[in-house]
């Protein structure tokens, strides 16, 4: 079968396309005839080699969320699953390739009028938005950035903040079009990628929610309010200051708090909860998804060198 595995690490170039063998499920396992593959902000993390002190090597098959029908399950998995369309949740490997195996608890059946697309689109990085904001514990009427909402965890997280009732939801984004596209679903001030907004925008914020991470993190950790939450659940700007605490410190008397969020705290049983939740407004229209661009598997590097050049707004999707 077709796969894309990272060669090299580093640039997008680094990302070879190649032949392996068709995986077959293990005990508790289905494989899935994929249809749509999510090209995440996390699998440009692994792949620059970020995360290699963490167990990755070059040779590592990129891909964790992929649609598509099962065709087949392995021992101890209800055959009723067989030829059912589904979202499935591999890992952080295995996704970019036209064959992949789950574990069957990882899988989700598609409900009728969502794509597979859409589904991956929102499959992981809904369940982000969600537990994240429930862990700021954003109140209503209270203000909430959501850094680098251009992505499809910030796109999620502006529509759930709007519907908690939050006085007010700002997106940091890189330019007056994103903006325009983040006002229609939900924020109420745009600033830039420096936190500027102008003389409107709100003077600080009850919680931040950031995606990006990076070198200006703890910039906008001096941006809460008193008793304010600030929840990091990715770094796709790279790692922080290694003394960024001491902002923290800095700020005592404030009572600030500085978390992080990762799905893979949440119960299994609850993230699929929500994501079924999800998967069904999506379908009814009543949660909106960004896919900002399909392009055949073997242009993963074009999708790589999208995201690094900031062009996405939401998510790329491979189809084999």
């Amino acid at each position: 079968m077709k796969a894309v595995v990272i060669r090299k690490f580093g640039a997008p170039e680094g990302l070879e396309v190649v032949d392996l063998p068709v995986p077959v499920p293990a005990p508790g396992q289905v494989r899935i005839a994929v249809e749509a593959i999510g090209v995440g902000g996390v699998d440009a993390v692994i792949r620059r080699g970020t995360l290699a002190a963490h167990g990755f090597r070059e040779g590592h098959l990129l891909g964790s969320e992929v649609a598509g029908r099962v065709t087949t399950v392995g021992e101890g998995v209800d055959r009723s699953w067989t030829g059912r369309r589904v979202w499935a949740f591999t890992g952080l490997a295995g996704g970019y390739a036209e064959q992949a195996v789950a574990a069957v608890e990882d899988v989700l059946p598609l409900p009728d009028g969502l794509t597979g697309a859409d589904a991956v689109t929102l499959g992981g990085s809904g369940v982000v938005a969600h537990f994240a904001l429930d862990r700021a514990r954003l109140a209503p009427g209270e203000a909430v950035l959501v850094r680098g909402a251009a992505g499809s965890i910030g796109i999620t997280a502006v529509q759930l903040a709007a519907r908690i009732g939050a006085g007010a939801v700002a997106v940091t984004t890189s330019s007056a079009e994103r903006g325009a596209r983040l006002r229609d679903l939900g924020a109420t001030h745009v600033l830039d990628r420096s936190g500027e907004g102008g003389p409107s925008a709100p003077s600080g914020f009850d919680v931040v929610l950031d995606v990006v991470g990076g070198p200006r993190l703890p910039h906008f950790l001096d941006m809460l309010h008193p008793n304010g939450r600030f929840i990091a659940v990715g770094v796709v700007g790279g790692h922080p200051p290694a003394d960024f605490g001491m902002r923290l410190m800095d700020a005592f008397r404030r009572s600030l708090s500085f978390a992080t969020f990762s799905s893979d705290t949440v119960p299994g049983p609850d993230r699929q909860a929500v994501r079924t939740s999800q998967f069904a407004e999506a379908a009814n229209g009543d949660l909106r998804t960004a896919v900002h661009e399909v392009l055949p598997l073997d242009q993963a590097a074009s999708a790589h060198r999208k995201m690094d050049a900031g062009e996405v707004f939401g998510r790329i999707v491979l189809t084999p």
